[in-house]
């Protein structure tokens, strides 16, 4: 009469127990479960009881039945882990069983708890995930890892630090014996102090040193550590160390060619200079700065065109390097003319190529330049030294012609007149010859005379320019011909400032204003009393005389290619000679100037003289 009630109350304990439990008798028929375990396997009816575990979890492995046999004798040992589905959800159930005992102490069952070790197992395996990831970029970064405890004096290293030592996996190290893998001199120190600091001040470290391994290898490493604390006590340290040799390798081999690439391009004689997809400057070297007027590469980083030159070639320059990174076709030893802000020009042979990323885009530009301002300015001298030349030569061969001609005219007429002077006989005749032949040589002598002056003109080059005072050297020359103009009733209106000055040859510019002078008074309208004007203007090569006179006037149809020639004569003046021009414009030609003329028969006519104050 006791036991009914005393199973029924243990049969209600049961259903109440806070686990998941099941109880089986020896025969694996399920007695007892709770109804936390019930409700969490989908079974809220009675009907399990009685029915085989296995039968009732048919998944359940069938090794279970040799443990439970084993519990069943009394060894209670753990089941397993089993899986459990449910709502499309998958659980992990850890079981364990203990042995089922009646009042009499005898084992009649076994009693089976269950528990949710899911989260449990999805934590393991994250965590052994990590583990392997860790271990893989441990792997791939060559970077492993050491402790030191202390209080045991032992060190320990990881397998891959054991492998960038190059020793042994069984190798021990020590504290002392890991620092002597260090090379002696900064790297034993440096670390030898990052110890005693982490020691003495909790200060952690990492520091890129060398080691040399076991087997006499100079590695770079990266050392890292920082100290350990329990209860504000230093137990120990911890920390990586990690192979870094092919990375600080190839950081010394890629500056090493970065400098001498540097080195190279500072001494070219050539501007060089990078800039990026905006025509910003990147890169320059030592020639662009030396020719831009900087001291170093900073004052031009950063800057582009406008900030560089005057707006106009700035302009031209950012389209030029636009249409390059835009084509990507590049420019190759273009002749171009550049402006600064300081209105300086210079003349360049410049290249400009794109520079292209992995995917042919362009990021910028290279450019190479060459100042050839100089060149060109010699070979402008060059130039202006074979036209000088040239005319020179024409000069010669047309003064050689002139002094043939003439020395051969002056020859024929004395032979002529001394042949004529053997065979006369009368005195009277003889006489006359005599005077004609005086008179020759008068004539000769005249021409020998021009010609000297010509010749010294074209041939004295030891006479130097000078700075001569233009007003007053027309005031001394009006002095000088001052008989002559007031005898034609001349007059000269002097528009030259007083102050005016010429760099000229002296004596060349007296000759040029008589000449100038004279000639517009001996060639007078004869209605109309001859006014002679001067006046000075200029221009970016030259200060321009102009000589205006009111006189006869030349037809230049019919002698303006002869106007300057040698004995050349338009007018029938007495005194004309055709010397005049011909001597004044070599002089003028002589300083590096030239004469252009106009002219209307019956007006007058205008003479500028260009005077080159340059050359």
């Amino acid at each position: 009469m006791l036991i009914g009630p005393r199973i029924q109350s243990t049969s209600y304990l049961i259903k109440q127990l806070p686990t998941l439990t099941v109880f089986i008798d020896r025969e694996f028929k399920i007695m007892h479960a709770s109804d936390k375990w019930l409700y969490t396997f989908g079974e809220r009816s009675n009907t399990i009881f009685g029915q085989c575990l296995f039968k009732v979890f048919p998944e359940l492995s069938i090794k279970w039945k040799s443990v439970l046999n084993e519990c069943f004798e009394g060894k209670s040992n753990p089941m397993g882990v089993q899986i459990y589905e449910q709502n499309e959800q998958k659980k992990w159930y850890e079981w364990s069983n203990t042995c089922w005992f009646d009042e009499n102490e005898n084992i009649i069952g076994a009693i089976i708890q269950i528990n949710d070790v899911t989260e449990a197992l999805k934590n393991e395996l994250e965590l052994e995930k990590t583990k392997v990831q860790l271990k893989q970029q441990s792997e791939i970064s060559k970077t492993g890892r050491w402790e030191y405890d202390i209080i045991n004096d032992e060190i320990t290293w990881c397998d891959i630090t054991r492998s960038i030592h190059e020793v042994s996996q069984d190798y021990v190290p020590r504290l002392d014996t890991g620092i002597q893998f260090y090379k002696e001199g900064y790297s034993r120190n440096a670390i030898s102090m990052a110890i005693f600091e982490a020691q003495e001040k909790g200060k952690p470290w990492s520091i890129k040193l060398q080691i040399i391994t076991a087997t006499g290898k100079e590695k770079w490493v990266l050392a890292a550590g920082k100290p350990l604390y329990e209860k504000r006590e230093l137990v120990g340290f911890t920390g990586t160390f990690q192979d870094i040799n092919e990375q600080v390798v190839a950081n010394i081999e890629t500056k090493k060619n970065e400098k001498l690439l540097r080195t190279l391009v500072d001494n070219l004689p050539l501007n060089v200079y990078v800039k990026d997809i905006n025509s910003k400057k990147i890169l320059v070297n030592k020639a662009e700065c030396e020719h831009l007027g900087v001291k170093n590469e900073d004052e031009l980083l950063g800057k582009d065109n406008f900030d560089i030159y005057d707006y106009e070639t700035a302009k031209r320059f950012t389209e030029q390097d636009i249409k390059v990174m835009t084509s990507l076709v590049p420019i190759l030893g273009e002749e171009v003319i550049s402006t600064d802000k300081k209105g300086r020009q210079t003349t360049y042979l410049t290249s400009k190529i794109p520079l292209l990323d992995g995917q042919g885009s362009s990021t910028g530009l290279i450019g190479i330049s060459l100042d050839i301002t100089n060149i060109k300015q010699k070979e402008k001298e060059l130039r202006n030294l074979i036209d000088v030349t040239s005319l020179q030569n024409k000069k010669l061969i047309n003064f050689a012609h002139i002094v043939s001609h003439n020395l051969r005219s002056h020859t024929a007429n004395f032979s002529m007149l001394l042949n004529f002077l053997q065979h006369e006989e009368d005195e009277e005749e003889k006489e006359t010859i005599l005077n004609m032949l005086n008179s020759a040589s008068n004539n000769l002598l005249d021409t020998i005379e021009n010609l000297n002056e010509v010749l010294a003109i074209n041939t004295n080059i030891n006479l130097k320019k000078k700075d001569v005072n233009l007003f007053d050297s027309i005031l001394t020359v009006e002095s000088n011909l001052k008989d002559f103009i007031t005898e034609n009733k001349g007059e000269i209106v002097n528009k030259i400032p007083q102050k005016q000055s010429l760099k000229v040859i002296p004596q060349y510019l007296e000759s040029i204003l008589i000449n100038f002078i004279t000639n517009g008074i001996k060639y007078k309208h004869p209605d109309r009393n001859p006014v002679l004007s001067l006046k000075l203007s200029s221009n970016e090569d030259y200060k321009i005389l102009t000589v205006t006179d009111n006189g006869l006037g030349i037809d230049l149809n019919k002698y303006g290619n002869k106007l300057f020639g040698m004995y050349k004569t338009f007018h029938s003046h007495e005194n004309a000679r055709g010397i005049g021009l011909y001597v004044t414009k070599n002089q003028v030609e002589a300083m590096g100037g030239k004469i252009e003329v106009e002219s209307e028969v019956g007006a007058g006519t205008t003479f500028k003289i260009f005077f080159n104050e340059k050359n």
